[in-house]
């Protein structure tokens, strides 16, 4: 993969997750009706950790936009992985599977394209190397 395609991929993935991520938070927050609160009931969360969520969800949005601040970017990614994969699963635990499967589909694809978002940023976004080379000297 070209650095020019990398480049291009990384952004098209972040940008889809800054906007399903903050928007869905911004929705959460103003507790918007046509946010798909559908599901509230049938999880029993109560609203106000909708609210909470939300927020983080904002600020999560922000967090993997904005340039440096590479810690910062990496516990949004997890805080935005770890959102997903728990929707997904407690939509599943509570019978998530047909009219309902949606609601485990999606936030799992979501999850799919943080994880990529994730993997391809470019080295000023990553706090440092994830493997060091083979013929480094351990400090």
């Amino acid at each position: 993969m070209t650095l020019k395609t990398k480049n291009i991929v990384y952004w098209t993935t972040t940008a889809l997750i800054a906007f399903f991520i903050g928007s869905g938070g911004v929705a959460q927050v103003a507790q918007f009706k046509g946010n798909p609160h559908g599901v509230v009931p049938l999880l029993g969360y109560p609203m106000y950790f909708f609210a909470i969520l939300g927020f983080w969800k904002m600020l999560g949005a922000i967090a993997i936009l904005v340039p440096r601040y590479p810690r910062l970017k990496e516990w949004a990614y997890a805080g935005i992985f770890f959102d997903l994969t728990g929707a997904a699963a407690s939509c599943a635990a509570v019978g998530g599977y047909g009219a309902y499967a949606f609601h485990v589909l999606a936030p799992l694809i979501l999850a799919g394209l943080t994880v990529a978002s994730w993997a391809l940023r470019p080295p000023s976004r990553t706090i440092g190397i994830l493997l060091p080379a083979k013929d480094s000297v351990p400090v």
